[in-house]
């Protein structure tokens, strides 16, 4: 058995722990925005929301059928939009703060993509 592989390991370890930067309070806090925040959660969620409420509304538009769907498209996509604009104005900072201005602003899009074709789905049908 080769002693080289132990070596290289040992080696690349010394060199990884000598050249590794310590941990600042400014690269711990980057990390964290990084992660699911409260904000970003909800977001997210809302964005789900609206994406769900707009296959829904496309649904109703394409098969005419039960007026249900036209009428959970068009309430998803309000819980969604109105999430979203709560989103959007309390955030503190832009994207890749934490705090969900983009999920936001992609709940605000699909929320009223939703309005618009379950409401459509209602004056067509």
């Amino acid at each position: 058995m080769s002693i080289r592989p132990l070596t290289a390991a040992t080696v690349t370890a010394a060199l990884t722990l000598l050249t590794a930067a310590p941990a600042t309070a400014a690269t711990t806090t980057l990390a964290d925005s990084y992660g699911m925040t409260t904000d970003r959660f909800f977001a997210t969620s809302a964005a789900f929301v609206g994406l769900a409420a707009m296959i829904v509304g496309g649904w109703a538009v394409v098969r005419a059928g039960s007026p249900l769907r036209s009428l959970i498209a068009i309430g998803a996509g309000t819980v969604a939009a109105i999430v979203g604009a709560i989103g959007v104005v309390t955030a503190d900072g832009g994207p890749g703060t934490g705090n969900g201005i983009v999920g936001a602003g992609i709940a605000i899009f699909f929320g009223v993509l939703a309005i618009v074709l379950g409401v459509r789905a209602r004056t067509h049908h």
